[in-house]
């Protein structure tokens, strides 16, 4: 029989994993990760007069000519395949947030249904779950160290003087890389807390309530 479990720690933890995953996603598929003015080419470049502002993402890239398009064609890909991706560093970087994004969607989807599944082979699945997402920030964190080692691609100076790598130059950091290293701090932080929604779940309360017969099972 089938016990809907729901407790502020597990459903805190089920809101924050689906957060973390959203958040991630967004922040990958976004252009503002680099900001910068790219030169035009034109008189303005020989007199050294920069543009309108130019976003570079991992995959992504807008500028200030895009602005009249529709908006779901603000932020087009540069890069035809994997391999015309601006730097090698960025191409290991994908893959590493590609793979953690992954794992922290299935996570996502899997905690959705941990008010009523609580076990999975007779393993704790908020234990599981922590575990993957453990996974998964290692791999956030390994695709974020390698991003700023790409800053010396051509794609990067193009969008800033001086830039370098581990030197963004003319270049300011936008709110996708903050959202992505905010969001893999709190992959670690709901990777912990699955234990406390573990705890939260097969509490006494909680035990006492099933024996009572209880299918629907609600503790603050």
């Amino acid at each position: 029989m089938c016990h809907v479990i729901v407790t502020c720690r597990s459903m805190l933890w089920t809101l924050l994993s689906i957060v973390v995953a959203f958040a991630e996603l967004v922040a990958f598929m976004s252009a503002d990760w680099l900001i910068g003015k790219a030169k035009t080419r034109s008189a303005d470049e020989q007199a050294g007069v920069d543009s309108e502002p130019h976003y570079l993402g991992i995959l992504c890239i807008r500028t200030a000519a895009m602005q009249q398009v529709p908006r779901d064609t603000l932020c087009g890909t540069y890069a035809k395949s994997f391999g015309e991706i601006a730097s090698g560093f960025w191409q290991a970087t994908a893959i590493f947030l590609a793979v953690g994004i992954f794992i922290l969607c299935v996570v996502a989807l899997v905690s959705v249904f941990t008010m009523c599944v609580q076990s999975i082979m007779r393993k704790s699945i908020f234990n599981v779950c922590g575990l993957l997402q453990g996974i998964a920030g290692l791999f956030l964190l390994l695709g974020l160290i390698l991003y700023p080692a790409g800053w010396g691609c051509q794609k990067a100076i193009d969008c800033g003087r001086y830039a370098s790598p581990y030197k963004p130059g003319d270049c300011s950091l936008g709110w996708a890389f903050y959202t992505a290293t905010g969001g893999t701090v709190l992959t670690f932080i709901c990777a912990v807390f699955s234990a406390q929604a573990e705890i939260a779940t097969s509490s006494d309360k909680v035990q006492e309530e099933i024996e009572e017969g209880k299918n629907l099972i609600c503790l603050l």
